[in-house]
């Protein structure tokens, strides 16, 4: 099953959890109520990443997924562990796992070793969202981006794009050339998006993962409100709803 194929919706939009709220009942209490409130809010998956938290945090919250949303589409970012992150996702049930680069941020013969430990794990269980050209990342490849997003689409499932940096949006002219290159393989917005810009991205992109932009005034430190997702949503309805 492709990556697109596991949601039951045209665009779909993935919630991030960044386990804030400290260490200990205040990252777990944070992270029971922002992924009940995202699903109540219409997401259509979560991804649980250690932004603010640790690899025990992310497993404990991969573990209450799985016995309490069994039905529920969700997914781990474990930053710059690649391994981690697929054989968390394969422990606790999640459907995907992102990777912020799989292709261009290192020397070829890094590279190759990459590559080869990617195709190892893979085997169909878990979806892998993988960055190219991806925030804070370096470019040591060599390669331009047409051969990094073609090796990269080798060896995941969906390409995610982003801008700059965290919460900074994602140029459109960026996201349209990955569409121009990638053809019909999915691309998913990584960063930046709002409800401003949700439709318009989204015309060309293939889905989303939205982090610091549902939280209070945008800052991803911040709990998350209610109020900005429904309002997010309402635009991705929307543009559902025209396709």
């Amino acid at each position: 099953m492709g990556f697109l194929e596991l949601f039951e919706v045209k665009k779909p939009v993935i919630g991030m959890i960044h386990l804030g709220g400290g260490g200990g009942e205040g990252f777990r209490a944070r992270a029971r109520l922002e992924i009940g409130q995202m699903y109540e809010c219409g997401l259509d998956a979560v991804l649980v990443e250690d932004y603010f938290g640790t690899a025990e945090d992310v497993a404990w919250t991969m573990a209450y997924l799985r016995e309490n949303y069994p039905g529920r589409l969700y997914g781990v970012n474990l930053l710059g562990d690649f391994k981690g992150s697929y054989e968390l996702a394969r422990r606790y049930g999640g459907a995907f796992m992102q990777v912020d680069s799989i292709c261009g941020h290192l020397q070829p013969q890094r590279d190759q070793e990459y590559a080869h430990m990617i195709s190892a794990l893979r085997d169909g269980s878990v979806s892998v969202l993988g960055g190219v050209r991806f925030k804070y990342q370096p470019v040591l490849s060599g390669r331009t981006v047409e051969e990094d997003l073609r090796l990269g689409m080798e060896r995941c499932d969906a390409i995610v794009v982003t801008g700059a940096g965290t919460g900074v949006n994602t140029e459109l002219d960026k996201i349209k050339s990955f569409r121009r290159m990638t053809g019909d393989f999915p691309l998913i917005v990584g960063a930046g998006l709002t409800a401003e810009t949700a439709r318009e991205q989204l015309t060309y992109a293939d889905g989303a993962i939205v982090g610091s932009w549902f939280k209070e005034e945008g800052k991803a430190v911040n709990p998350l409100d209610p109020r900005r997702v429904e309002r997010f949503m309402d635009e991705v309805r929307a543009l559902r709803a025209s396709l």
